[in-house]
């Protein structure tokens, strides 16, 4: 089995970048999900409740962001000294916010007021330590530092979506970070722990899906198939710890380095158990 995708997304919800090689710290890839659009009080938004989010390209640049969204384009800096409270679920995050011309500019393409905030060396995040064993440093990820998925799962889902004459979905609608090329479906249930490239992921929890993967990643429509229609046939949760149906797992890096397209995964710890599903029927 060998790394097939390698993807950063550099703004919560906006598009992804594809990379050829990607740097790995504790706290996920860097550039990954170090930056989102909050309202006015600092709560996120994503493409759930503003689907245009998914047509906002993101590039990291020295001090800040290089954002470009239907033509027009705007360039954040951050000055550390200008900081608030923003919240991603439950958790409160001190980030640095961009000044109030880039936010006007975001709030005119977004037709809606909003703040841009960056998750700067001095905020911090941790998540994750019932699952983690302790808690792991997060960006603005929903709630771990790397999702992982594979090819296989993704084959086999279209099949599901094929017979229910939907049309079948690209891995982009799962916006993961590492995509793992193996043969045989779900395989990555039984994978506790990952080694790519020297460096270890623990699998710690199975990844809950949501609307945002009916919707298109270029545009944010809600269009083609239905990945929630098809995981509900064989991938519904039967642990309520995690409701809802699954697709991929979040993991934790264990140590730091790069990991490269083509890269070997190697199962380092295999689980005894698969996670349990409901049987429908």
């Amino acid at each position: 089995m060998k790394v097939s995708g390698l993807n950063i997304h550099p703004l919560k919800s906006g598009r992804a970048i594809r990379r050829d090689s990607v740097s790995v710290r504790r706290d996920g890839l860097v550039d990954d999900r170090r930056f989102m659009i909050v309202d006015p009080n600092g709560k996120f938004i994503t493409q759930r409740e503003l689907q245009v989010l998914a047509q906002v390209e993101a590039m990291p640049v020295e001090g800040g962001v290089h954002l470009v969204m239907q033509g027009n384009s705007l360039t954040a800096v951050f000055d550390a000294a200008n900081r608030m409270h923003v919240t991603v679920w439950d958790e409160t995050v001190d980030a640095a916010i961009a000044d109030d011309t880039a936010n006007g500019t975001l709030s005119g393409w977004l037709g809606r007021p909003v703040k841009l905030a960056f998750m700067d060396d001095r905020a911090d995040r941790k998540v994750g330590a019932e699952w983690a064993g302790e808690a792991a440093p997060v960006g603005f990820a929903d709630g771990f530092p790397v999702l992982v998925t594979t090819t296989a799962s993704l084959a086999d889902l279209n099949v599901t979506l094929l017979a229910k004459g939907q049309e079948p979905v690209g891995m982009d609608r799962f916006r993961t970070n590492i995509l793992i090329e193996n043969d045989d479906p779900w395989e990555e249930d039984f994978w506790e722990s990952i080694e790519i490239g020297g460096i270890v992921f623990d699998l710690v929890k199975p990844c809950a899906r949501c609307i945002m993967t009916t919707q298109d990643q270029v545009t944010g429509e809600r269009i083609g198939g239905n990945p929630i229609q098809g995981l509900a046939e064989k991938r519904m949760s039967a642990d309520r710890r995690v409701p809802g149906v699954l697709f991929g797992w979040n993991a934790v890096p264990r140590s730091e380095g790069t990991i490269n397209l083509g890269d070997e995964m190697r199962v380092v710890k295999a689980r005894q158990e698969r996670w349990p599903m409901k049987i429908r029927g």
